[in-house]
């Protein structure tokens, strides 16, 4: 696959990059994704019907669990994201799994491969974590092919990890400079605006995933240990004893009152189709 001349970055956005790279290094994501929401790799490979001998690029894949469905499709998979400390995992898994793709590093907002050297472009709850939001969906579509499909599954801005980083918003850094909140890419009018009349065919739905916690505090703490921005705002905040008991008690209401009786909370997530015109 021939690669593509990518836009000089500032020193400035290098330096946003390598935080963000770090702050999804910090904590566990992998195990987060396996334990969590795994199936929403699955259900976005099947949503594009990824075909065998496509070719598929995954961005900001993490350890793989859009990627690796995509392979064992028979499919050939591109696995890239900003943060390669995410790969040993992948690799391990994929093999595992009898899945045989490419890992590459590659930020979402320049990204290394040729125009259209894709049939399909995915992303699960990755892409929206870019910054730029233009940016990044201006690659989305460049990368892929004329007539190629596009699959995005994204946490809605009102449901609960929408309203996880609404909770932090108080706690957390500003925003850089021409950066946009990741949740918004779960609203349909704001993706269909970022792709404009680029794409067709598009389809839009609102899912949810079941993730069990037995309290609010276990998936507080569970977040505190393992989900990299989660850990960036408590390390921000750790000085300030006041601050982050105030955190502490609003994470887990957060997670009391989504729980059912069974111990089940439903996480929403904007499933977003389309094809490249």
């Amino acid at each position: 696959m021939t690669d593509t001349a990518v836009p000089t970055a500032t020193e400035a956005d290098r330096a946003l990059k390598a935080k963000h790279r770090a702050m999804w290094a910090s904590g566990d994501y992998p195990t987060l994704a396996s334990e969590l929401i795994w199936e929403l790799g699955p259900r976005l490979v099947a949503a594009t019907d990824v075909r065998p001998g496509e070719r598929v690029l995954d961005i900001a894949a993490g350890s793989g669990n859009v990627a690796i469905p995509a392979a064992l499709r028979g499919a050939t998979v591109v696995a890239s994201d900003l943060t390669p400390e995410l790969f040993e995992v992948g690799r391990r898994l994929a093999a595992e799994a009898g899945a045989e793709l490419e890992w590459r590093e590659a930020d979402a907002e320049a990204l290394p491969f040729a125009d259209g050297s894709f049939d399909v472009t995915l992303t699960s709850v990755g892409i929206m974590f870019a910054p730029h939001h233009q940016q990044a969906a201006d690659e989305l579509v460049r990368v892929t092919a004329s007539g190629g499909r596009l699959g995005l599954i994204s946490w809605t801005p009102e449901g609960f990890i929408g309203q996880m980083f609404k909770i932090m918003k108080p706690f957390a850094a500003p925003l850089p400079e021409g950066a946009q909140p990741a949740p918004l890419w779960g609203d349909e009018q704001h993706v269909r605006e970022l792709l404009g009349d680029r794409v067709t065919d598009v389809t839009t739905e609102r899912q949810t995933v079941d993730i069990r916690f037995d309290t609010g505090e276990a998936f507080r703490d569970y977040f505190k240990r393992n989900y990299g921005p989660t850990i960036a705002v408590y390390n921000r905040i750790a000085d300030d004893h006041d601050q982050v008991a105030a955190l502490d008690a609003a994470l887990a209401a957060l997670g009391d009152n989504a729980l059912d009786a069974s111990g089940v909370m439903q996480w929403e997530y904007l499933l977003f189709t389309a094809r490249v015109r």
